[in-house]
């Protein structure tokens, strides 16, 4: 006997947990006690903590009250014709939690056919003779089917909802029923009454006795499925929602399978009707999407709300009552929750994409004058930059954020000239698209170049620095890539006005929709899915930022770790040169990454009084004042620093009566450290390598069940310790020690007698950065211009053919050094010439 056993059902005193099995020599079902299932872990949590936003065109689905719920066929069964236990499981549990909160539910149920097909193939099976199954098999009756699988099907559903303490009821009915004015009255007055006991009602129709010619070939009449009768259902009950379960996420542009159909969240029928293109309809019912979508808009326009969305997910019911934002919504004033003109996800990835090819085959001086317009507006608007900049801090202020929070988001005139000053920089550097990297004669007269290339569009989502809006996108006008934008909350008046500064100087020949900002973190899930259409993504901001996003997306992903930066003071050391750099490393920038967060000194130190020498330093000098002016509000705020605090490891704790630090990968972006002691510079290494960013490894553990013989999933989640690996500092005059450590600490950047705030984009020469990579692909460190650009391979030819190599001499001769220049193609300026729109078509 071979067990199957789907989804795990919590009875409502949570003490233990059922499963059901089913036999598949018997079809009957039963439950039997096993394990409780792991909990979720941090990895669900993670993924659900800021990916499954509220969407607030959907708040009035939290006033819901009465629900009509239908189940499709492609829900109920499995794809062998079976019963799909674990959904039907999910989704009983998650009507008797609505049951619970007072929320009224009505059911309209498929898969009856489906399941008496099965019994009775079955059936037939066992009671046909061998000689009898030879030969061509008919097809079952329908109406035979529907009455047997309803019995089931049925008896199933009281199963389930018995098992958590709720009462259900049977309402088969008929197109014709609902010709009767006394029959609508009466189940109205019916259903009423076992909605105020709490008892679910289970709509079908009545397929057996139905007058229909086939319950899925004739679609006259009332209703002609079970969507249009849940719609109707919906109408007649005066639900304030109707909900419709499918096998799909919700409505498409088109096919769910076609990799370019994008899945629509709002449903405007001025805008869609005509547009969408149906695939199959369902495999099993008569219905299929185009019926649910039929029904949709009837109740929609009717006045009754509707959403379609899968029912193979385990809590989707109840995310849509939160007003998630997930599947297809249908509202009679949908056309009102969008604005006109905007861009959906895809439509904005899209025009960034074809504005890139357009931006990439203008002549190099071109882009160089768009970069150099930039730098020039800013400066222009800085007073109108600052106003808006000024609104975004006294709200940060009132909210309560955090100094290190403010001080980010601040942008003062002086960093606005810096900016412009950075954008003039990168737009004097040589042209980084379509430089020859490597040129080959592979054989006579066939020559091979690798090329820099853009990457092609980006999604760079940061958190509070508006200042990054500008420096990204300068960087991906200098290197033609296309770029969406997603900043900060507290940043959004900062962000919208430095984004139409900046797309007012795109040339109208690219389009503005070179660099898209997105303004909702609801979009953020849907752009991550687009991994046919965006390159790279690139988060600045937490490691908890970064982990949310690597875990929701096939995208490539260019991260960081925190910025756990160490600067480690030798016994050698000028302790003068050593006061400069920590407190320099420490309080010239407390909040960005590349600030010092741990002080590792050495043995010695302590003996001859460096370590307290370097403790005064940050404790006297280190005091700062932060002056937040508001000239457009005529008053200011004020905020002093007292010096740094510090925090001691294991050993300086007592040595140094200090406290002890939370931990040594710990990154406090704000005037705090941590000081450590340690032997020698060996130590020292050991140190920053064993201690940094604290990384969650969920290991996989199968384990069998000795009451049923099925696997499930055990998830135990454990933690281990990588050094951040992002910018680490030794002070010492010892040339053989700095040669120890330079070679050995394996971060991205390593200093030897300089502040790790020099580990920036903008004073590595680099023009900007769109952030410090610790990523071991790609780029590493602070990533700009070469960060954002790939390789491609050109070949010319002459009538060259493999023909298994027999005609072929390789001579893989090296040309780099005999001739750099660009492929001949390109102009002396760098671009292929002409009309950017005609040239745009040679670029794919």
């Amino acid at each position: 006997m071979y067990i199957y056993a789907e989804k795990p059902l919590q009875k409502s005193d949570g003490r233990r947990t059922l499963r059901f099995v089913e036999s598949y020599t018997s079809s009957s079902y039963h439950f039997i006690e096993v394990p409780n299932p792991p909990q979720k872990t941090l990895h669900h949590t993670l993924s659900a903590l800021s990916m499954e936003a509220i969407d607030p065109t959907r708040g009035f689905l939290k006033d819901v009250r009465r629900i009509v719920i239908k189940v499709g066929t492609a829900v109920v069964t499995r794809d062998d014709g079976r019963l799909a236990l674990g959904r039907l499981g999910a989704l009983c549990e998650q009507i008797q939690e609505l049951n619970s909160q007072e929320i009224e539910v009505i059911l309209v149920s498929s898969g009856a056919v489906g399941a008496g097909r099965q019994r009775l193939r079955y059936r037939k099976l066992i009671n046909s003779s061998f000689a009898e199954l030879q030969r061509p098999q008919p097809e079952l009756d329908g109406k035979a089917c529907a009455a047997v699988g309803q019995n089931g099907l049925m008896a199933l559903y009281d199963t389930l909802f018995s098992q958590l303490d709720v009462t259900s009821a049977q309402l088969l009915v008929t197109d014709n029923d609902f010709r009767s004015p006394e029959f609508r009255k009466q189940l109205t007055e019916t259903v009423d009454s076992l909605l105020s006991l709490k008892v679910i009602p289970v709509f079908n129709e009545n397929d057996s006795i139905s007058t229909r010619r086939a319950p899925y070939e004739d679609s006259s009449g009332i209703f002609w499925d079970n969507d249009s009768l849940a719609a109707l259902l919906a109408l007649e009950l005066k639900a304030d929602l109707l909900v419709l379960l499918s096998d799909v996420d919700g409505l498409y542009s088109g096919p769910p399978s076609d990799p370019q159909s994008k899945l629509i969240y709002t449903y405007i029928k001025e805008k869609l009707e005509n547009t969408i293109t149906f695939g199959d309809k369902s495999r099993l019912g008569r219905g299929g999407m185009t019926a649910k979508v039929k029904a949709a808009v009837y109740a929609s326009q009717a006045g009754i709300p509707v959403v379609i969305t899968s029912g193979f997910a385990g809590d989707n019911i109840i995310k849509v009552l939160r007003g998630e934002h997930i599947g297809t919504l249908f509202h009679k004033d949908a056309h009102t929750f969008i604005p006109s003109g905007e861009l959906d996800a895809r439509e904005m990835t899209v025009a960034a994409r074809e504005s890139s090819r357009l931006l990439q085959v203008m002549p190099a001086e071109e882009r160089s004058k768009i970069l150099l317009a930039i730098a020039d507006a800013l400066e222009e608007n800085e007073k109108i930059i600052i106003h808006e900049n000024e609104a975004d801090v006294a709200d940060a202020l009132d909210d309560g954020y955090g100094s290190s929070l403010v001080s980010r988001l601040l942008l003062k005139p002086e960093k606005i000239s810096s900016l412009a000053n950075a954008i003039r920089v990168l737009a004097n550097m040589e042209e980084p698209i379509g430089q020859v990297l490597k040129r080959t004669e592979l054989s006579d007269g066939f020559i091979l170049e690798k090329m820099s290339s853009p990457l092609g569009v980006l999604l760079v989502i940061f958190e509070s620095r508006p200042e990054a809006l500008v420096q990204i996108a300068s960087l991906a006008i200098r290197t033609g890539n296309g770029l969406l934008l997603k900043g900060g909350k507290e940043a959004k008046r900062s962000n919208a006005i430095l984004h139409k500064i900046i797309t007012s100087c795109i040339p109208e020949l690219v389009g503005k929709g070179l660099i898209g900002l997105v303004t909702s973190r609801e979009e953020i899930p849907e752009l991550l899915k687009l991994d046919d259409v965006i390159d790279l993504v690139i988060p600045r901001g937490s490691n908890e930022l970064v982990y949310q996003i690597k875990s929701l997306t096939k995208i490539p992903v260019l991260g960081h770790a925190d910025g756990i930066c160490h600067v480690y003071v030798d016994k050698s050391a000028d302790m003068e040169k050593a006061k400069n750099i920590v407190l320099d490393a420490k309080t010239d920038y407390p909040a960005a990454c590349n600030a010092m967060e741990t002080l590792l000194v050495h043995q010695d130190l302590m003996e001859n009084g460096g370590v307290n020498e370097l403790l005064i330093e940050l404790q006297t000098k280190g005091m700062k004042l932060l002056t937040i002016c508001f000239p457009s509000f005529n008053q200011s705020e004020c905020v002093l620093f007292l010096g740094v605090s510090i925090n001691g490891g294991p050993r300086a704790c007592p040595l140094l009566n200090i406290p002890a630090a939370p931990s040594f990968h710990h990154e406090y972006s704000s005037l705090t450290c941590t000081i450590e002691i340690v032997d020698d510079v060996h130590a020292a290494i050991d140190h920053i390598h064993k201690h940094g960013r604290q990384v969650n490894i969920f290991i996989y553990k199968y384990l069998h069940s000795y009451l049923v013989i099925i696997l499930f999933l055990q998830i135990a989640c454990i933690s281990i310790y990588f050094c951040s690996a992002h910018t680490d500092c030794i002070v010492t005059e010892d040339p053989e020690v700095a040669d120890i450590f330079l070679h050995q600490v394996d971060s991205a950047a390593v200093f030897h007698n300089a502040s790790t705030r020099f580990s920036d984009g903008f004073r590595f020469g680099l023009g900007a950065e769109v952030g410090i990579s610790t990523s071991r692909i790609h780029a590493r460190g602070p990533v700009g211009v070469e960060g954002l650009l790939t390789t491609r391979w050109i070949a010319r030819g002459n009538g060259h053919v493999v023909d298994n190599d027999k005609g072929v001499v390789y001579t893989h001769k090296d040309l780099t050094q005999q001739d750099n220049q660009t492929c001949s193609s390109m102009n002396s300026n760098g671009s292929l010439g002409g009309d950017p729109r005609a040239r745009a078509s040679l670029i794919k």
